[in-house]
């Protein structure tokens, strides 16, 4: 059975060229980067290559403002949680609907704790009101945190004037960034971003490895939340994962090579795909941004066919009904009820991720397999007199 995988927004596949630079980290060079000998240095030298990279391609001033990490997940918690035990006479934060659970959840903890959080609402595109934020941002604001890219319908928010707007009342701006970063060109110093979170997984690069940008008048105001052996410049303690950091490494550089390239192939498969499906379900909606959003990321509404049985009628497409860090929830998308999709509409939703590696044949395959099941998960309703 032919299997096309467009579930390129949960994970991407580790791109050849990466692994080929990872498997000497994973064999001969197998020191441990804190010691002073030459085996220790040898893997240090990777390390400060990949942090190089990752610099090269977000534009920031410094390798020395790249902190490896696990993971965006742990990007975002050191990020929020680090500024808040730095704290002082700021504690108010500010967020939106429809972040990562990676930014909900320690923005809430925080608020648990005693700090006033602002969560504000977006419109039906997945777009910030920036009137609305403006209002919302005070002299007492600790810091911003809104995604660049959102993970479940793609749209993109408007960085450079949240930016400002945090500099104006002194905020710090957070962005998770993971969504973003490797898929169109980014540059932190032209948009003024204070913290980034970066994820090695959605890039072609390995899983368990990601990195936060802390501009370097930020340092400061970020303390660590790991300690140990001081590593990472005091911000996170504990052995690096070398492979791991040099395979991030690895696949920024890639994608510096050709982000102009793959954001226009991408959008021509994401129209390719729009089209042919419409053709063959006209009743379709999509979800997020027209013009403002990931080229790759398609989310959409099948008006009375339920999601997860969709999904069931489709083992040969791999696609989401939402984010992978939370698909085992039975709750619809927190980011689409958030953009006023009712409950029942919310399960109606299905998200397409397109890669580097989808070709037109994957598109036409998908879309005839897709447009099947939508046929048959509705029939059986009919028959069944379950109708949505």
């Amino acid at each position: 059975m032919e299997c096309v995988y467009l579930d390129f927004n949960a994970t991407t596949p580790l791109d050849p060229w990466v692994l080929e630079r990872m498997m000497p980290y994973l064999t001969d060079v197998y020191g441990n980067p804190s010691s002073g000998h030459g085996f220790g240095q040898d893997a240090a030298r990777g390390i400060e290559n990949a942090r190089e990279a990752i610099a090269s391609l977000i534009g920031a001033r410094s390798a020395q403002e790249i902190i490896f990490t696990s993971g965006a997940t742990e990007s975002d918690s050191l990020a929020i949680l680090g500024v808040a035990d730095r704290a002082t006479d700021r504690r108010h934060l500010v967020t939106v609907t429809t972040e990562h659970k990676a930014v909900l959840e320690p923005c809430r903890l925080l608020a648990r704790r005693g700090f006033e959080l602002s969560v504000l609402r977006v419109d039906r595109s997945g777009m910030l009101d920036l009137d609305e934020f403006e209002s919302t941002v005070r002299c007492d604001t600790l810091l911003v945190s809104v995604m660049a890219a959102n993970n479940e319908v793609g749209t993109l928010a408007p960085l450079r004037e949240i930016s400002m707007i945090c500099h104006r009342a002194g905020a710090l701006f957070h962005t998770d960034a993971a969504q973003l970063v490797g898929k169109r060109p980014l540059d932190v110093e032209d948009l003024a971003l204070d913290l980034m979170s970066v994820s090695g997984h959605k890039m072609y690069g390995p899983k368990g490895v990601g990195a936060l940008y802390v501009r370097r008048k930020a340092f400061a105001a970020v303390a660590p939340l790991q300690l140990g052996g001081g590593q990472e410049r005091g911000l996170r303690s504990g052995t690096l994962n070398v492979p791991g950091c040099v395979g991030l490494g690895a696949a920024a550089a890639l994608a510096a090579s050709a982000l102009r390239a793959t954001d226009n192939r991408l959008e021509a498969l994401r129209a390719l795909f729009l089209q042919s499906l419409q053709e063959e379900v006209p009743d379709i909606e999509v979800n997020g941004h027209p013009q403002f959003r990931l080229p790759g990321t398609i989310n959409l509404r099948f008006p009375g066919v339920d999601a997860d049985s969709l999904q069931w009628s489709l083992p040969e497409v791999a696609i989401s009904s939402g984010s992978a860090c939370t698909q085992g929830a039975s709750e619809p998308s927190h980011v689409l009820r958030a953009m006023g999709l009712s409950y029942d509409q919310a399960r109606e939703c299905v998200r397409i991720g397109i890669g580097r590696t989808t070709t037109e044949r994957d598109i036409e395959y998908a879309v005839s397999r897709i447009a099947q099941a939508v046929g048959l998960v509705r029939e059986h309703a009919l028959l069944t007199g379950v109708v949505r």
